[in-house]
């Protein structure tokens, strides 16, 4: 992308109101999403989806837990 489109781009998105910013924002990456859904293989999707999640840090462990509400299987570190 050119830096022209770049500032103008920009410039456009400093005159909306947050709300319309936020949804501007939401856009891109459902075209980026798109984009990359069209000219990758599911790996390049998988990565572009890498830390796009929030969950807890011992989500991998306890995944039982969280989807089932079995007890944890590690106690919390201090």
């Amino acid at each position: 992308m050119s830096d022209e489109i770049i500032t103008q781009v920009i410039e456009e998105m400093n005159d909306l109101p947050d709300d319309l910013q936020q949804q501007v924002l939401q856009f891109i990456e459902t075209l980026r999403q798109q984009h990359l859904q069209d000219s990758g293989n599911a790996w390049d999707v998988l990565e572009s989806l890498t830390g796009t999640v929030e969950a807890p840090s011992d989500w991998s462990i306890e995944h039982d837990h969280y989807l089932y509400g079995t007890p944890k299987r590690q106690e919390a570190e201090s």
